[in-house]
């Protein structure tokens, strides 16, 4: 069997901000973070899963306009199903933190304050001060400076990766996000993930609400291909916890190849990518 780092180096995936954070929570762990499943336990460090469903041969990468900030409760990056990693396979400019009540990333604090940034805290509008609270993404330009005309800033989706009860936490517990707009998504659709319940309807895994971000930003073939995306992670994930075969012709993997695959003589969506 190839070796799972092996298979990583063969598809060129660079760790990306959720690969690494993990990296740094493991190495900050009193004992090893036992993930079941698997001989021994072995995962692919590439898409957390185990050898024989590994994802990393079909991960997709669009470039966006739009970034994405994970803030993460404290195990989230160790948890095989979570969905931000999926996030931050697909939108290169993902940045990910995990998040202290007391202790503050400098590095998050500086993306906050990045002027070529405008950032949204992605939560439920209720929570906030009706003042703060927006339903769309709006325009907004960099001040002119000298004769340098103003310049167009790109939208940061800030989302609280974490269960709905740490979520609220982190929301009330973090002043530094006190200044931001709160962007609060009134979605029609109930949500389709299936590898962790809620216990409301209308809770979205996080790959479902940057889906809804992106959407919200004009970027609509990137949230088509997370969506693609979250159903052909969940397909694999549930086929190795049944053992059963991938489906790699079924349904959830033909719609990713096709956003994958732009239509004869036109330029695949999203190709150039504008400057960090």
């Amino acid at each position: 069997m190839t070796d799972p780092v092996d298979r990583l180096a063969g598809h060129s995936l660079a760790p990306h901000a959720v690969s690494r954070l993990r990296t740094e929570r493991l190495a900050r762990s009193s004992k090893p973070f036992l993930a079941r499943g698997g001989p021994r336990g072995e995962r692919c460090p590439g898409c957390r899963l185990v050898p024989s469903h590994c994802l990393c041969a079909v991960r997709p990468q669009v470039a966006t306009q739009a970034g994405m900030c994970l803030l993460m409760a404290d195990i989230e990056p160790l948890k095989p199903s979570n969905t931000g990693w999926l996030i931050a396979d697909v939108v290169p400019d993902t940045f990910a933190f995990g998040w202290a009540r007391t202790v503050v990333d400098p590095a998050l604090l500086a993306l906050l304050r990045d002027p070529q940034w405008q950032p949204y805290v992605v939560f439920p509008g209720e929570f906030a001060e009706p003042s703060r609270v927006v339903t769309r993404v709006e325009p907004t330009e960099i001040p002119a400076q000298g004769v340098t005309p103003p310049q167009p800033r790109r939208p940061l989706f800030v989302l609280l990766d974490a269960t709905w009860t740490e979520a609220r936490k982190m929301f009330r517990k973090s002043p530094y996000l006190n200044h931001l707009p709160v962007l609060s998504l009134q979605p029609e659709q109930l949500s389709r993930y299936r590898l962790r319940r809620s216990q409301r309807d209308d809770h979205f895994c996080t790959s479902e609400v940057a889906a809804i971000c992106l959407e919200l930003a004009g970027e609509s073939h990137a949230a088509q291909t997370l969506e693609a995306y979250l159903d052909v992670f969940t397909h694999h994930y549930l086929q190795a916890k049944h053992q059963l075969p991938v489906e790699m012709d079924g349904e959830a993997h033909r719609r990713l190849q096709a956003l994958r695959t732009p239509a004869p003589g036109a330029e695949a969506p999203g190709a150039a990518q504008l400057g960090r």
